[in-house]
């Protein structure tokens, strides 16, 4: 079904839904996947990404979208100011991943403390994004959602822990996603809800012992 949504666009500040406002909602999840604005970040285009990008404001999008700024905020004219003011370090450089990759992906590889992280999506149009990869696990964030992405060694009961503490705090899940390396390795939860989780639901999350680390992604107007 095509909404009215898919036919107008979003509201943002251009020039092209596809290259501004979906590299600046990439920005933003990728933010939100580290745990807050990067200390510094590698970004990798790809595609159209990689040849007009530039000109179509994807580079600014993209650095915004570190920053915090959404697809509407008039900053994002200023965004290498504003990431400069901020202290963000970024670098941009071009890839070819074949032609089975979507013409507008993007791949960050995020620094923030002692943490690394490298985090795949592409623009789909109209303002769409999907995340398809966190350090090579296979995911499927559009932030349409109040999302959760958890790293786990893998443990029995996980899954039912974790779904019962979202209840405990009234957070209705949409979509769950478990993928790991292998039996008692590491795995990669992604949780979509319908409500927002709270900072106390998050940290009942981070008390399990095998945690890796537990991530918020807000839903992305």
């Amino acid at each position: 079904m095509v909404s009215l949504f898919d036919i107008l666009g979003p509201t943002m500040v251009g020039p092209s839904s596809s290259h501004t406002a979906g590299a600046c909602r990439l920005g933003l999840i990728a933010r939100a996947v580290a745990g807050g604005m990067p200390d510094r970040v590698r970004i990798q285009l790809h595609g159209s990404f990689a040849a007009t990008g530039e000109g179509h404001g994807t580079h600014r999008a993209i650095v915004g979208g570190l920053v915090g700024l959404e697809p509407d905020d008039l900053r994002l004219r200023e965004a290498y100011a504003e990431a400069q003011a901020a202290g963000l370090q970024w670098t941009f450089e071009e890839v070819d991943l074949g032609d089975d990759a979507h013409p507008n992906t993007a791949i960050f590889h995020v620094e923030r403390g002692e943490d690394r992280l490298v985090v795949r999506g592409a623009s789909l149009g109209g303002g769409r994004v999907e995340v398809s990869e966190i350090d090579g696990f296979p995911v499927a964030l559009t932030g349409g959602y109040h999302t959760v992405v958890l790293l786990a060694h893998d443990e029995p009961g996980t899954i039912a822990c974790v779904a019962t503490i979202m209840a405990g705090h009234h957070v209705n899940l949409a979509t769950m996603r478990v993928d790991r390396t292998g039996r008692h390795q590491d795995a990669m939860m992604t949780i979509e809800a319908d409500e927002p989780v709270s900072d106390a639901a998050l940290a009942a999350i981070r008390g399990f012992p095998w945690l890796r680390w537990a991530r918020a992604v807000p839903k992305i107007a």
